[in-house]
């Protein structure tokens, strides 16, 4: 989950194509903070944490209620309009939304679950609160897929080609060809087949970080979706992990603790 929240922090003082397109910049500036990714991130997490082997209803009901408690808590992270209506709903309902929302908060879906039908499934509903559009579903399965394979030790060439095959993702050009002319837009289906193709060409995880930042356009959430899967693949350097923890308000960092322990034990 560190992964995603630091890629959120770093790509954060770029976002709206503010950066130069570049791969050398340096990781934290003092704009380097966390977004609603973050928040959104910790708030899905704590759900699932809390809802491990209970059934849909009762996994739904949990995320709406995290979600809404950490939006109030956190209501000046830079939520959308109509994702900051429905945290202020007394009776919150999905609103179609196929935005790139869907696949920055899922990170943890692809870490607490045995298997990869199980993940999907989970993914999915931590869409369907709010992101239920078919785009805003299969962005969500897609990241917490390749988060899962990643740390399940299957190799890019085997991650590409589920991707392609099971979500249709155009994945055949590469950032160099995705960059001159990739803007800010924060739809799943212009955002997430570019995280995975930074992930799938970075070399280490603070390349990854580097690579999504470069492309542009909507970089917080594309590089927070990288970073999750980069983490997934290669770890978090503790360079990054401890600037990252420096960052972030004790209740996050305690939700993120929580997480460490359930997944790796320590």
């Amino acid at each position: 989950m560190y992964g995603a929240i630091s890629g959120d922090m770093i790509g954060c003082p770029y976002e709206f194509d503010s950066g130069d397109k570049t791969k050398v910049f340096p990781l934290f500036i003092s704009d380097s903070n966390f977004t609603d990714d973050s928040v959104m991130t910790v708030a899905v997490a704590e759900a699932l944490m809390d809802t491990i082997g209970q059934d849909d209803e009762t996994v739904t009901a949990a995320l709406v209620k995290s979600m809404q408690k950490w939006g109030h808590r956190y209501p000046d992270a830079g939520y959308g309009g109509m994702f900051y209506r429905w945290l202020l709903a007394k009776d919150p309902k999905p609103y179609g939304s196929y935005g790139n929302g869907s696949a920055m908060r899922v990170s943890s879906a692809g870490w607490l679950y045995n298997t990869l039908e199980e993940t999907r499934h989970m993914a999915k509903l931590t869409a369907e609160v709010t992101h239920n559009h078919p785009e805003g579903i299969k962005g969500a399965e897609a990241t917490a897929a390749a988060i899962y394979m990643s740390r399940t030790g299957r190799s890019k060439e085997e991650i590409k080609a589920y991707i392609i095959r099971e979500f249709g993702y155009d994945l055949s050009r590469t950032c160099d060809e995705i960059r001159p002319t990739y803007y800010h837009i924060e739809s799943c289906q212009k955002t997430v087949p570019e995280a995975l193709t930074a992930f799938m060409e970075g070399t280490d995880f603070e390349d990854v970080i580097r690579t999504a930042v470069s492309l542009g356009g909507d970089c917080d959430t594309l590089t927070c979706i990288a970073g999750g899967m980069a983490e997934a693949y290669y770890g978090i350097p503790d360079f990054i992990k401890t600037e990252c923890r420096r960052r972030l308000p004790d209740d996050m960092k305690a939700v993120c603790e929580r997480f460490e322990k359930m997944v790796h034990g320590s």
